[in-house]
């Protein structure tokens, strides 16, 4: 069973070398790493009854390796990069200080495949061809090609979702959808999936969750936000099966088997419009069918008209809000209305910045035609990399950003600056406040005063106050009466040596430096500073560590063994069963294989190993209908199975789950499953049975397929 065609080794008698048993087992526990919360919630869903879906799950994902180290070991290191002033010297220890210092190593999605490939390095089970291969180009996937190419298109996405303009047009969404629920949960539903069909599904997470969470908190009769954080993220999912360049596991599938962009999307556009036809009734009126998540008419508190006319606050450029959202992280606890109020104001009077977004929007849809343009013309001027095209338009959002960061630098360096003073006057009063509490004295009545943040002047101390008299303004409070000027240059004082102590003591150092210019940086470029944050560059070398390891398996002859399982099930089941099983595998592999990335990289080996078997001479041909339906399942399983067991489904859940937690809105795990298995299962059937009628119609059994 030795053959080799198209460049892919079939030989699966290589199983049986010791290195190839570990090179499974190292992808094994690798991949179980992303599902080490996976299983505990399938076994609770298998006993429902026995559960209560408010309890808590242990989560280990991510979890971390303590390491043990020699403190004079330790400290000799810190002392001689103190000495050449790379950090700051070490504090003074207290005297019963242990012998070793503890220090822990992070097991993330990032580390794992690293250590991994490590592993297969030290132990000369993979080499030179299977990095080459899991990093450049191996069968028409080009790991670095693909990568260059969604991060290039992510910075032009991101940076449109910077200017504001994706919160914008939720909030025009929200004023037409008024105060009638089942409408406002239409609009939002169409307007998540038209935009997330363009721009992918990690720029509706980055806002669309955020304005959700904001959302949902104003209303006073959405008890849950369930039903809406949900349905955003599925659909945001799904719209990103539409074009290649809406998620990186279309780009991945494209390549491996030579689609044309048009063709694909020609493919896909009606089963995903389909299902998301379908699902929405299913989810208004059979899985979210409450009046405490989506209520008849939705009860909104009122943005009052002062602040209405004040200036929208840009959310890029640091402390710009003040001491509003230590406030807001305050409030959220207890539910007060000062939280509700902030949060108001979040999505009733978003900041737009209508040059930048115009401009990312013109650039992006000239980047989409000019791709799908080359991409059609390939056969006449060749097989171009698309990232020839991305690059350079994200060379020119880029230069876009930065010459308008400069242009409005005095601006927002001006606004960071008082925020920033804001917070640091409010810190040290607290702290203040706090100290006399501990000991027990009683505040003066200008402290009493002070509730909600201290500002400092040249003349003198202004309390700005929140009082709870309904009325929801602050007031600045006249300077201090006679009788309390002593109280108020007291309070004064200690500001003054709170703010003092807050002061990088020593001389300046290499972090030092770096933090400074990262601050000068975020007050200059804001926007260039937003978008590089929230670049998915983690997905860099994750994925191309994944490819490294599929690769290996490949190698190793595993990949081939898959490939005529594959091949018996088949045979066995026809183009129905291709479809239902392929579907199956790649929605429940997203779990279990590192994310929907690493199941799209695994399964293209499979299915490209398949077609090898079938070149053999002897072997009867794929049909067109067949091949090409398991292709577009696997293209419809990968994008859904992002919404289906766990969060490590994908990394845009791991996303959407660390925004959730910041708005202070927890997911657990049980409930992730839980709620989104009637969502999958409507999803992937719905999908499944469209991709039936469509094969059956325009592919043809009786013929071998041929490449798009």
């Amino acid at each position: 069973m030795v053959y080799s065609a198209s460049g892919v080794d079939l030989d699966t008698n290589k199983i049986r070398d010791w290195r190839s048993i570990v090179t499974l087992i190292v992808f094994i526990v690798t991949s179980k790493y992303f599902v080490v919360v996976t299983l505990p919630v399938f076994f609770q869903l298998v006993s429902l009854m026995k559960f209560s879906f408010d309890q808590d799950v242990v989560v280990l994902f991510p979890f971390k390796i303590p390491l043990y180290f020699p403190r004079p070991l330790v400290h000799g290191l810190v002392d001689t990069l103190a000495s050449l002033r790379i950090i700051a010297r070490r504090q003074h220890e207290q005297k019963d200080a242990s012998t070793w210092v503890r220090m822990e190593f992070p097991v993330n999605f990032i580390t794992a495949p690293l250590i991994a490939d490590l592993f297969l390095l030290a132990i000369l089970a993979i080499g030179r061809k299977e990095v080459y291969g899991g990093t450049i180009d191996s069968d028409k996937i080009e790991p670095i090609a693909i990568m260059a190419f969604f991060i290039t298109l992510a910075y032009i996405a991101i940076s449109i979702d910077a200017s504001g303009l994706i919160r914008y047009l939720a909030f025009k969404v929200l004023q037409k959808g008024g105060k009638v629920g089942h409408k406002l949960f239409l609009y939002l539903y169409l307007f998540f999936f038209g935009l997330g069909t363009f721009v992918g599904n990690d720029p509706i997470i980055l806002s669309g969750t955020a304005f959700l969470a904001y959302m949902t908190r104003v209303s006073s009769n959405i008890i849950h936000p369930r039903a809406w954080i949900y349905t955003q993220f599925a659909v945001a999912n799904i719209a990103s099966a539409t074009l290649v360049s809406s998620n990186p596991t279309n780009l991945v599938l494209a390549g491996a088997f030579s689609i044309k962009f048009i063709v694909y999307t020609a493919n896909m556009i009606v089963p995903v419009f389909v299902t998301a036809l379908v699902l929405f009734p299913f989810l208004l009126y059979i899985i979210f069918a409450d009046e405490s998540l989506i209520p008849i008419s939705i009860k909104m508190h009122e943005l009052s008209e002062e602040a209405k006319a004040k200036p929208p606050v840009n959310p890029n450029i640091p402390h710009a809000r003040g001491t509003a959202e230590e406030e807001e992280k305050k409030n959220n606890n207890v539910g007060g209305d000062d939280s509700k109020l902030l949060s108001l104001e979040e999505i009733m009077n978003p900041f737009l910045d209508k040059r930048g977004a115009t401009a990312g929007g013109v650039i992006m849809a000239l980047t989409l035609t000019c791709i799908l343009v080359i991409n059609a013309m390939k056969e006449f001027i060749g097989d171009q990399p698309v990232f020839y095209v991305t690059a350079p338009a994200a060379f020119l959002m880029l230069c876009w950003d930065i010459s308008q960061g400069w242009l409005h630098r005095k601006e927002t360096r001006e606004i960071a600056r008082k925020g920033r003073t804001e917070v640091m006057l409010a810190r040290a009063h607290q702290e203040i406040m706090d100290e006399d509490a501990r000991k027990g004295v009683r505040p003066n009545s200008l402290s009493e005063k002070s509730g909600k943040s201290t500002q400092k002047d040249t003349a003198g101390l202004l309390i700005q106050s929140h009082h709870g008299d309904g009325s929801g303004e602050d007031r600045i409070e006249p300077y201090p009466p006679p009788s309390e000027e002593k109280s108020a240059q007291d309070l004064e004082g200690r500001i003054s040596q709170k703010l003092q102590s807050q002061k990088p003591q020593g001389p300046a150092t290499l972090v030092s430096v770096f933090k400074n210019g990262r601050t000068w940086m975020h007050e200059t470029f804001p926007t260039v500073t937003a978008v590089a944050t929230h670049l998915p560059l983690a997905l860099v070398p994750f994925a191309l560590a994944m490819f490294v390891l599929v690769q290996a398996l490949v190698t190793k002859g595993w990949v081939a063994v898959f490939a005529y399982g594959w091949d018996h099930w088949v045979l066995k089941t026809g183009t129905v069963g291709a479809i239902g099983g392929m579907a199956f595998l790649s929605v429940i592999l997203c779990n279990f294989a590192g994310t929907n990335i690493g199941t799209t990289i695994l399964l293209c080996r499979v299915i490209q190993s398949w077609m090898a078997i079938h070149d053999q001479e002897g072997v009867d041909f794929i049909s067109d209908r067949t091949f090409w339906a398991t292709v577009y399942s696997m293209a419809l399983g990968v994008n859904y199975g992002a919404f289906s067991i766990a969060f490590s489904g994908s990394l845009a859940g791991l996303l959407w789950r660390d925004i959730l937690a910041r708005k202070h809105i927890r997911v657990r795990e049980l409930e992730f499953a839980r709620v989104n298995l009637p969502i999958i299962a409507i999803c992937m059937v719905v999908g499944c049975l469209i991709l039936v009628g469509e094969v059956y119609i325009v592919r043809d059994d009786n013929k071998p397929y041929s490449l798009d």
